[in-house]
């Protein structure tokens, strides 16, 4: 990977490699889940501790046989052992469940997960006898040249009974390599009379794994791709599928549209006739029925009510909540904000930490100023209010049902239910003073601003020298 991460923890529609795995073991119902860890154990054990399972350091990487042993002890036995590996996350989990079916419905002591390749050059080959049961399997090392063109391969990926803890205590390492392999499984449940049996899928791809950067990302465009083909099964369109990516958490409702570049992660809901504008990216949000996001939007950790509208170039971070029927427009941010059915904010504003009641209009340019520096307080708008474009509201404040907010005010001060607040200087009106500032220019005026120069040689107009005030 030429990387400083451990390959297990390179990301794949928004989940580390190593995740995959588990998650398939999870849904499984595994019992125990063991992690054997490695190059960057400490960095792997990290970010998978969330997920509630066990980690086995394999001090030194002598074979996969030694790394399983590191994890048998940790197992509380009695029950079947399955075997995946951290860098083959395409791995279906409805093939696992197949797996573990013919494992169990064949009274096998192991089961061993295989395909097929025209070339299977680097695998490990699944050697079977005259009546097709599995003899061994042949590393590419140790393989001969007949074996070599074998193409069933060896995925690595076991089920094996409650005994393969202890057998796997008997695993040499005399092979060209000298490591330990867990394919000596096989041998010795063969030696001990038990059954072994393979159970062969139709799509190789399914076990692909990823040895560098290149493999990744056709990791990633092939699971893409099968998650965007099972929404658009289930009546979703998606106006190029080519170009959307919908991690796998993510729940989209029949007759929804998704338009050209949009990304949907994490636990995102969207409901019926839900509308997503191009280049949008949700993450962990809540759209219900009907919401319609413009293009270039960015949500993260909101619910946006029935009907609502979003955008264009909106961003709506965590906490946020609109009512039904909200439209937040251009270049608005909101964060922590609750938003009652009907609100309005239309262009360039910022909403932080504010409850707005239903019906209130939010005029352009409108700044909640929710921070002072250490911490960050609330404001109430009340329902029906109207805040006139270019106002800043100085938090704490709370402004009443009703009220109104002239243009241009600055609050620092509540605003009762009913009342207008204006909280701006007064205009003054010097005369003649833009004639004198630009004739203190000189010639660059002439010279950059021809209109300009040509007014100034105009017979000024009469006006009054003093400030002029005007009240209203």
């Amino acid at each position: 990977m030429r990387s400083k991460l451990p390959k297990m923890l390179h990301m794949v529609l928004g989940r580390p490699m190593v995740a995959w795995s588990v998650r398939a073991a999870q849904q499984l119902g595994a019992r125990d889940i063991v992690v054997v860890t490695g190059h960057g154990a400490a960095q792997v054990e990290e970010a998978l501790a969330p997920l509630g399972v066990r980690f086995a350091r394999q001090e030194q990487q002598l074979g996969t046989g030694h790394a399983f042993l590191q994890a048998a002890h940790l197992l509380q036995g009695g029950a079947d052992v399955l075997l995946l590996y951290g860098d083959s996350p395409m791995l279906p989990v409805s093939t696992l469940r197949s797996l573990l079916d013919a494992h169990r419905s064949g009274h096998n002591a192991l089961t061993v997960l295989t395909g097929e390749l025209p070339d299977a050059t680097g695998y490990g080959r699944i050697i079977r006898g005259a009546g097709g049961e599995v003899l061994k399997i042949v590393e590419e090392k140790a393989a001969t040249p007949q074996e070599r063109l074998v193409r069933e391969f060896n995925s690595g990926v076991y089920v094996m009974d409650e005994a393969a803890p202890e057998l796997a205590r008997q695993i040499g390492h005399d092979n060209p390599a000298g490591e330990y392999y867990v394919t000596d499984l096989l041998a010795l449940y063969r030696q001990s009379g038990a059954r072994v049996a393979a159970f062969r899928i139709d799509d190789p791809g399914e076990v692909m794994g990823a040895n560098d950067r290149l493999q990744l990302a056709e990791l990633e465009s092939i699971m893409r791709a099968r998650i965007n083909e099972a929404h658009m099964r289930a009546g979703v369109t998606l106006q190029d599928p080519a170009t959307t990516l919908i991690e796998d958490t993510v729940t989209i409702a029949p007759d929804s549209l998704l338009e050209p570049g949009v990304i949907l992660r994490g636990q995102t809901r969207l409901g019926e006739g839900v509308v997503i504008g191009a280049y949008s990216v949700v993450t962990d949000c809540v759209l219900e029925d009907g919401v319609r996001v413009k293009p270039h939007s960015v949500l993260e950790g909101s619910v946006l009510g029935r009907a609502s509208d979003v955008g264009p170039f909106a961003r709506l971070r965590a906490g946020t909540v609109l009512g039904e029927g909200v439209h937040i427009g251009n270049f608005v941010e909101t964060k922590n904000a609750r938003l009652e059915q009907g609100v309005k904010a239309g262009h360039l504003s910022y909403l932080g930490d504010v409850q707005v009641g239903q019906e209130t209009n939010i005029g352009a340019g409108t700044i909640v100023a929710n921070f002072d520096g250490l911490n960050k307080h609330q404001t109430r708008i009340g329902a029906g209010v109207f805040i006139g474009s270019n106002s800043t509201l100085i938090s704490p404040r709370v402004i009443g049902d009703g009220a109104f907010v002239a243009g241009g005010s600055t609050l620092n001060g509540d605003v009762p239910e009913g009342a207008m607040a204006i909280a701006r200087g007064q205009q003054r009106n010097i005369g003649n003073w833009s004639r004198r500032y630009w004739l203190g220019m000189g010639e660059r005026v002439a010279q950059k601003l021809p209109w300009l120069a040509g007014w100034l040689e105009r017979e000024p107009q009469p006006q009054q020298a003093e400030t002029e005030r005007v009240e209203r």
